[in-house]
C-alpha cells in the first residue's frame, strides 16, 4: 500500500465555527440603564473581578422599578445653606458605603476616589463622611424612622397577603464606653459587660427580614416588640 496516498473521509465534515458566539456577546459588552445614561458592561474572563461591577446592575434595577427616584425625594432630609451638597449625593453615598459592606462612617474614604458609580446613579461625587454625618445630625429620629419603614415595607407587603408565621431573634452586642442605652444585662460573653440587643424580626418559612430593631441592653426577651411590627403583624 502507498502510504502518500490521500485519504478520501467517509463522512463529509461539518460546518466550520466561526466563532464563539458566547465569546462575540462578552466582547460587544451589554447596554445597562442606569440614572447617569445606558452604559456598556463587558466581561473579561482574565482580568481581575471587582466587587463594585454587579452593582450596575442593581442601580438598573433601582432606576426601572422608581424605587431610587422615589427614596430620595420622600427623604425629610432638607439644607438651608446654599453651598449643601445635592440629597441625592448623601443617599447615594450611604447606599454605596452598604452595598461595599461598610460599617462605619469612616469606611466612606475608600469609595471617594470612585468616579464611576457615582455617574450611575446621578450623583455629582461620592461625599465625605463628615458630610454624611451633618447630615442627619439635627434631624428628628420620627421622620426619618417613618420614611425608612414605608419603603421597607413596600417591599414585603404583598407577601403578607398569605398566611406566615412571624419569628424573632436576639442577637447581644457588647458596647466599649458610653452609648445611648448601653445598659447592663443578659451577656452570654461578656458577662456585666454593658450591651444592645439587636431585635430581628422575619418571616419563618422565608426567612424573610422585616425589620431590627436596635434595644437596651436588658430588653433581650422576644417579647419587646416595637410598634411598627405589632402593626404589620396586627
Amino acid at each position: 500500500m502507498d502510504d502518500e496516498r490521500a485519504c478520501t473521509p467517509t463522512h463529509p465534515q461539518g460546518e466550520i465555527e466561526s466563532g464563539n458566539p458566547d465569546q462575540a456577546l462578552v466582547e460587544q459588552g451589554k447596554p445597562v440603564d442606569t440614572l447617569g445614561g445606558k452604559v456598556f458592561v463587558r466581561w473579561d474572563p482574565d482580568a481581575a473581578v471587582t466587587a463594585f461591577g454587579p452593582v450596575t446592575y442593581f442601580i438598573e434595577f433601582l432606576k426601572v422599578n422608581g424605587l431610587w427616584q422615589k427614596w430620595v425625594e420622600e427623604c425629610p432630609l432638607t439644607y438651608r445653606s446654599g453651598n449643601a451638597p445635592p440629597k441625592q449625593d448623601i443617599l447615594g453615598t450611604v447606599l454605596l458605603s452598604v452595598l461595599a459592606g461598610h460599617k462605619r462612617y469612616a469606611h466612606v474614604t475608600t469609595i471617594r476616589s470612585d468616579s464611576v458609580l457615582p455617574e450611575l446613579l446621578g450623583m455629582e461625587r461620592v461625599r465625605s463622611e463628615d458630610a454624611v454625618r451633618r447630615a442627619f445630625l439635627k434631624g428628628e429620629a420620627e421622620p426619618y424612622a417613618g420614611w425608612l419603614h414605608a419603603h421597607l415595607e413596600s417591599s414585603y407587603e404583598e407577601i403578607l397577603k398569605e398566611p406566615w408565621i412571624l419569628d424573632m431573634d436576639g442577637t447581644v452586642k457588647p458596647l466599649y464606653g458610653q452609648q445611648e442605652q448601653a445598659v447592663r444585662g443578659y451577656n452570654p460573653s461578656k458577662h456585666g459587660r454593658p450591651s444592645h440587643v439587636y431585635q430581628t424580626y422575619f418571616i419563618a418559612a422565608i426567612r424573610m427580614v422585616l425589620d431590627v430593631e436596635v434595644q437596651a441592653g436588658n430588653q433581650t426577651a422576644s417579647k419587646v416588640c416595637p410598634a411598627g411590627i405589632v402593626g404589620v403583624v396586627g
